[in-house]
């Protein structure tokens, strides 16, 4: 047996501290900062979050409200590691392809259920359920377990799953093949457990605030729709003794601008920093902007389908676009918020992964250009026969700024023609998913901390590849990647082609740009997924 339980008892133990008595005194258990009275944190979204389901939901603002209202097998800490979530821990056995999670006997519903291993067996068979058709069931095939993908392919029934409540504290999953990092997965939301009974009851209604049931830190109590959601202190978490924010708000404000005048206010404890203006806002308020790298990347999506631009079909096109693209202007111009310009998909920050040195990177400005030039050229686009197309992008002020920026380099430049267009989120989400598009905005944050979380994106089966790009290589390379042991050079080639082939325009990768409040405690900037949990912050007396 491989036992892999120290390090997460260890963790467990080392949050132990948090005492009840300690949080009487209105003082931090383990810092001795003054506490303050009203422990509410309130914090700005872009838009409405997709849902709080866990088998449904597939954007980051509904993750962070689910991260909060359910737990999964294991959570993560400031750093990033792995710490216990409803497991205390697993086992391999000695090819690595079973895995048996413990779970903990103190761990309920808010309604004071237990939560038990068929509560997981529901939520998974849930997740690869074709009636379903969750957005992330493309994940469940991504962590190797047995059977999924027939599965989700209609070709086999949910119960053939690789996964069993051997008992009720109990979890035992098989995989198809060995996965390095399947444990870091169970982080996912689409793992999280789901209430059987709650689900059948109320159906597609079942996560309205007067049905939800959830096993996190914290309860839904309300959800006014493109306005505001609340999450209250569950009090029937296993660990809400050592919880100190009480209540948790997300307010929908779809415009930058204003959300910093609402945080400058005093209305909001977290705010994104608008495009442009961290510099600023750093020197005026140099306790409250910051500025740290995330896992995540912000590019254009060529559609590739039957129903895309037929100029787009030629890759000498999609490159003159690329590189027509000043990465630098944007990034130090208009984002000025310590983004790095991307010529690769996957980030520098994504762990073991180290970025290879594509021909587009090593080139200047202005020998991109004139390489972007005479591809147009050679595939029979200029002055006399402009290319024309149209792109679109979710509505924000930021998203805007940069749209506009590469639709003037490439007029400039290149002398074409692009259309912009904007629409509400969930609108974009279902345009791009059915390739109701040309180019669009795409934007991915890892949902792990490896590189395969980005490039399994363009793989030819990809739930989320909406330019529905195929390449058998890439297929390969991907599937080889699964079990290799030295991923390194099966990235790089990977990397080489999508530069060369050029599906996609990466543009910058992420930071986190926010003004936070000095209040706030324990913000994890150096979680570079930044998956936070409220269960882990505290508001600091003023």
């Amino acid at each position: 047996m491989n036992r892999i339980t120290k390090p997460l008892v260890a963790a467990l133990l080392a949050t132990s501290g948090l005492t009840s008595a300690a949080l009487a005194q209105q003082t931090h258990p383990e810092t001795g900062e003054a506490l303050a009275e009203d422990q509410t944190f309130t914090y700005r979204v872009l838009d409405e979050h997709s849902s709080v389901d866990p088998q449904v939901v597939e954007d980051v603002t509904g993750s962070e409200l689910v991260r909060d209202l359910f737990e999964g097998l294991m959570n993560q800490d400031e750093e990033g590691n792995l710490v216990p979530g409803v497991a205390t821990g697993y086992e391999t056995n000695d090819d690595n392809t079973v895995y048996t999670f413990t779970l903990r006997e103190d761990a309920k519903w808010s309604n004071g259920e237990p939560v038990t291993a068929a509560d997981f067996v529901f939520a998974w068979q849930r997740a690869v359920n074709p009636e379903l058709s969750s957005p992330y069931a493309w994940f469940m095939e991504l962590m190797s377990i047995e059977n999924a993908a027939a599965i989700i392919a209609g070709e086999r029934p949910i119960e053939d799953l690789g996964v069993k409540a051997v008992d009720d504290r109990t979890l035992e999953v098989t995989l198809s093949e060995p996965l390095p990092y399947f444990p870091q997965m169970t982080t996912h939301s689409t793992t999280f457990p789901a209430p059987q009974k709650v689900v059948e009851e109320f159906g597609d209604e079942w996560t309205r605030p007067e049905n939800i049931v959830s096993n996190g830190a914290y309860i839904l109590t309300e959800h006014l729709p493109q306005e505001r959601s609340v999450r209250e202190r569950n009090e029937m978490y296993w660990d809400n003794e050592n919880t100190i924010i009480d209540r948790t708000i997300a307010l929908v404000i779809n415009d930058e601008n204003v959300a910093l005048t609402r945080y400058l206010a005093g209305e909001l404890d977290r705010t994104e920093i608008p495009a442009g203006q961290y510099p600023r806002l750093k020197e005026e308020h140099p306790e409250e902007a910051v500025s740290f790298p995330r896992l995540c990347n912000y590019y254009y999506t060529f559609n590739l389908s039957e129903s895309g631009p037929e100029a787009f079909k030629d890759p000498n096109v999609r490159k003159a676009l690329s590189l027509a693209v000043d990465r630098k202007i944007i990034t130090e111009n208009i984002m000025a918020g310590g983004q790095p310009e991307a010529y690769t998909f996957t980030p520098a920050a994504t762990a073991g992964f180290e970025v290879p040195q594509v021909d587009i990177a090593s080139m200047t400005q202005p020998e991109r250009d004139e390489k972007a030039r005479e591809l147009l050229a050679e595939a029979g686009y200029g002055p006399d026969n402009p290319l024309e197309f149209s792109m679109m992008y979710n509505t924000s002020d930021d998203h805007k700024k940069v749209a506009v920026a590469l639709s003037q380099m490439w007029k400039q430049k290149l002398g074409v023609q692009a259309e912009l267009g904007n629409m509400e989120w969930k609108v974009f989400l279902e345009e791009r998913g059915n390739q109701n598009f040309d180019l669009a905005r795409g934007a991915w944050c890892g949902d792990y901390n490896e590189a395969s979380t980005f490039l399994d994106l363009l793989t030819t089966m990809s739930g989320y590849n909406d330019g529905k790009y195929s390449n058998e290589r890439v297929d390969e390379l991907m599937a080889q990647a699964k079990t290799a042991d030295d991923t390194g050079p099966l990235y790089t080639e990977v990397e080489e082609i999508l530069a060369d082939e050029t599906p996609v325009i990466p543009i910058y990768h992420y930071a986190g740009v926010y003004m936070l409040d000095s209040d706030v405690g324990n913000w994890p900037v150096n979680n570079v997924e930044q998956n936070w949990y409220s269960k882990n912050l505290y508001k600091i007396a003023e």
